[in-house]
């Protein structure tokens, strides 16, 4: 069942760097990534149902991170729509706590739920968008380190169940999905992952391009 976006409605999107994209060095403080082709391909379909868009992504942020400014940069908004991508961020070479310790999925899922339980009870419509990684088209360096085959494969095992506790998590709260590992999986087995996202996680324009237009699938 898609999402209704009725005339004046507030639309928030929240998560971390892929849903930022620079968005504190963007006049209308959407970023220059997916939100922005969001709200410009609206605006050309529905010109008669225009919409309140906001952005309150930080790069880097965890789901830790998300939680600890929750009230403040969403919850406060009273949005109608919320739309969340996070998740990368908890995973890999970020995957460590304060402590040192890696970010298991049920802390990362526990996390998450607490995230969506308020807005929930208060009726939001909910998008979650899967967190995602493509295969290296190059060798990417972070932090000096030059990361290959073998972290990638780390990664993607610490990744694939906590994309299970967002899936879970959709359809706990009846939440709409966007799947975008499989998306962009099947996109990088027909042309290249270097096309979407050369570092495996920022997405190109036409990767940004292809999660607004899976993103509008979901609303009407």
């Amino acid at each position: 069942m898609t999402i209704t976006l009725r005339p004046g409605s507030t639309v928030m999107f929240t998560g971390d760097s892929i849903t930022d994209s620079r968005r504190s060095a963007s006049e209308d403080g959407l970023g220059f990534g997916y939100p922005l082709r969001i709200a410009g391909e609206w605006g050309l379909r529905h010109p008669d149902r225009p919409m309140t868009w906001r952005n309150s992504a930080i790069a880097g942020h965890k789901v830790r991170d998300l939680e600890a400014r929750w009230q403040a940069d969403v919850l406060d908004a009273r949005p109608d729509v919320v739309s969340v991508l996070v998740g990368i961020n908890d995973v890999g070479w970020r995957s460590f706590d304060p402590d040192g310790h890696e970010i298991p999925v049920e802390e990362y899922a526990a996390g998450y739920d607490r995230l969506l339980a308020p807005l929930a009870a208060s009726g939001t419509d909910l998008i979650l968008i899967e967190p995602f990684l493509l295969p290296y088209s190059t060798a990417l360096e972070i932090d000096n380190e030059n990361l290959g085959a073998e972290v990638w494969q780390q990664w993607r095992a610490d990744l694939d169940p906590k994309i299970q506790a967002v899936r879970e998590l959709a359809h706990r709260y009846g939440a709409r999905l966007l799947a975008a590992d499989g998306m962009f999986a099947g996109h990088a087995a027909a042309t290249g992952p270097a096309h979407w996202a050369a570092d495996g996680v920022h997405p190109t324009p036409a990767g940004h391009a292809a999660l607004a237009a899976a993103w509008l699938r979901l609303v009407a």
